[in-house]
């Protein structure tokens, strides 16, 4: 199953979830998707979805994901970290009406610590799903329970941003 979370934020992440969507359709996706699609206003026709999912539920289906998909909102993605899982993290950009925030924070963190894997144009992520496993292997972060080390890191990335 591929989870995929928008989180919370009142502006809607379409292009994130229409591509999914049409990943699914085209058969690229071969897994059952199941999509928290927030404020987004395009509705998926060919995955299970919902605007918002109670925060237990949201914990299940990270662990029972074989792919989490997230927005680049750190709560998103520190989540599936905590599981054990590498998310894939597409960050909401400036060239879509929101600040790149989300994109330096996703490069920062895939760049110091190696434990996402950042999406920046949703047209790749057909490939970067078709072969994920392959993509995770050669990551090298060798990330069984890192949570001390990730905190400590991130701490250090948001001191920096702020």
């Amino acid at each position: 199953m591929i989870f995929v979370t928008v989180g919370t934020h009142e502006q809607p992440f379409n292009r994130l979830i229409q591509k999914i969507d049409e990943l699914k359709k085209d058969g690229i996706i071969q897994d059952d998707v199941i999509i928290q699609t927030g404020f987004s206003t395009y509705e998926p026709k060919y995955c299970k979805w919902s605007k918002l999912i109670p925060y237990q539920q949201m914990i299940k289906n990270v662990d029972d994901a074989r792919i989490v998909i997230t927005h680049g909102g750190p709560a998103s993605f520190i989540m599936p970290l905590q599981i054990g899982k590498t998310p894939i993290v597409v960050p909401r950009q400036h060239q879509f009406d929101v600040n790149d925030h989300q994109v330096e924070f996703a490069r920062n963190v895939a760049q110091r610590m190696g434990t996402i894997i950042p999406v920046e144009d949703v047209d790749t992520l057909g490939d970067i799903i078709m072969n994920y496993d392959q993509v995770v292997a050669g990551m090298g972060h060798g990330m069984s329970s890192n949570n001390t080390r990730f905190n400590e890191e991130l701490q250090k990335l948001i001191n920096e941003l702020y």
